[in-house]
């Protein structure tokens, strides 16, 4: 049950970044030496990562402090599974671990829940098919469970037909061990979290404006404190400027370029001042600031275009904000939300409209015609994290209560969701 306080104050942090912490734990674990990983996200996500790299032989020790592993790496000397290997719900672990086991000489099965099996496998599938591994799925190949025959690779040249960094690393882990060179051509800018790491480990990853060239090599493990999450900050910081009687300070968030669309968004509807960047800094390469949100009145915005790749992950909570902004907030070209663990379009307008919503879905995208409020209401997440979360945010901004079912789906990203926004509303906020 959320409702509206009084004030939403305080200080917060938010979970290690997940998809730098799937990255962390897969590259350590096939490079030469040690790591210790601080800051290592908590969510289920990266939970499943975890496992899946043991049961494939990876020496993963927890530290006493939580976030913290030591990672003694294999030097890609990876052993068969006994078992299926589970992905859960993380659709990054799936996709990443099909290109780190194109290159190995044994048999897997990944398979992961019943939303994970109903996403789009084929983007990583076929590219790693022309590069020699042999894989076998549902639906021709397309769905989970995928059953991979690993083995002797060639580098390809390959243009991406979205720009996905999900799919970008997958062929990159699968290009470490590949014979000759790989190259990629994206069609707009994804993150660039795997160039920044394979770099710092010893590869050589040469960019040239959206082309990027991968030669093989081999890896040397490298300490890592994992910066926030910048999609858990997005919460906070909508609710911060959206909230009439708000200031609201996140710290340590990491600010890689190709992850801070959704602080471009936001200034594009009017946040100015009231978003800003304190103590700006680098750590473990990635660019760090505090986040300061402090109410303001938005305005709406078309977003769209090159930045949707940037932002994919925050529009659920950006569309909360359009309901609150003067005018109409037109999002486009994000038809890859239909593929998410729901179909975040539908789902996020459907529940929008319980709560009072001016909103409509198009097929790439939706129109939010901002009324200024909400009135709580009974609304779903549909077992999908960044909508039960967007959802929670609308309920601190609505009239009313809220009540959100399956409010527990917010631990797969943010398992202290609900304590941090307890903290910053002061009250004793509970999940449905």
């Amino acid at each position: 049950m959320v409702s509206n306080p009084d004030s939403l104050t305080g200080v917060i942090s938010v979970p290690g970044d997940k998809s730098i912490s799937h990255r962390a734990l897969i590259l350590n674990s096939i490079a030469t030496g040690s790591a210790t990983v601080t800051g290592l996200s908590g969510g289920a996500d990266v939970v499943s990562t975890m496992a899946c790299m043991r049961a494939l032989g990876s020496e993963i020790e927890e530290g006493n402090q939580p976030g913290t592993v030591k990672i003694n790496g294999s030097g890609s000397a990876l052993r068969e599974p006994q078992d299926i290997l589970d992905a859960g719900n993380s659709g990054t672990s799936m996709r990443l671990l099909c290109g780190l086991l194109a290159s190995q000489d044994f048999t897997s099965v990944l398979t992961g829940d019943c939303s994970l099996r109903s996403r789009p496998m084929s983007r990583v599938v076929e590219p790693l098919k022309e590069m020699g591994a042999d894989i076998l799925g549902r639906k021709g190949d397309t769905l989970a469970p995928l059953t991979l025959r690993g083995g002797s690779l060639r580098g390809i040249e390959y243009t991406m037909p979205v720009a996905s960094a999900q799919v970008k690393s997958s062929i990159m882990l699968a290009g470490l061990s590949a014979q000759g060179n790989t190259i990629l051509h994206q069609p707009a800018p994804s993150r660039d979290h795997t160039e920044r790491m394979l770099s710092a480990m010893g590869v050589t990853v040469d960019t040239d404006g959206l082309s990027l060239t991968l030669r093989p090599g081999s890896l040397r493990c490298v300490d890592l404190a994992v910066p926030g999450d910048i999609s858990s900050a997005a919460f906070w910081l909508v609710a911060g400027l959206c909230h009439p009687n708000a200031n609201v300070l996140v710290t340590g968030v990491g600010l890689n370029p190709s992850r801070t669309g959704i602080l471009e968004a936001l200034q594009a509807m009017g946040a100015g001042n009231n978003l800003a960047l304190k103590n700006e800094r680098v750590v473990g390469g990635e660019p760090v600031a505090d986040l300061m949100a402090r109410s303001c009145q938005l305005k709406g915005a078309e977003i769209g275009g090159d930045i949707i790749p940037r932002i994919i992950d925050e529009l659920p909570v950006l569309a909360v904000a359009a309901c609150f902004a003067e005018g109409t907030t037109v999002i486009r070209d994000a038809a890859e939300l239909r593929v998410k663990e729901t179909d975040r379009i539908q789902t996020t307008v459907t529940q929008l409209l319980r709560l009072g919503a001016d909103i409509q879905a198009t097929e790439d995208g939706m129109v939010i015609h901002g009324t200024g409020s909400l009135t709580g209401a009974v609304c779903d997440s549909c077992g999908d994290h960044r909508l039960a979360m967007s959802l929670a945010v609308a309920g601190l901004l609505a009239k009313g209560e809220t009540t959100i079912l399956d409010a527990g789906a917010a631990s797969v990203s943010y398992p202290t969701f609900w304590e941090s926004l307890a903290q910053l509303s002061g009250t004793q906020q509970s999940q449905a």
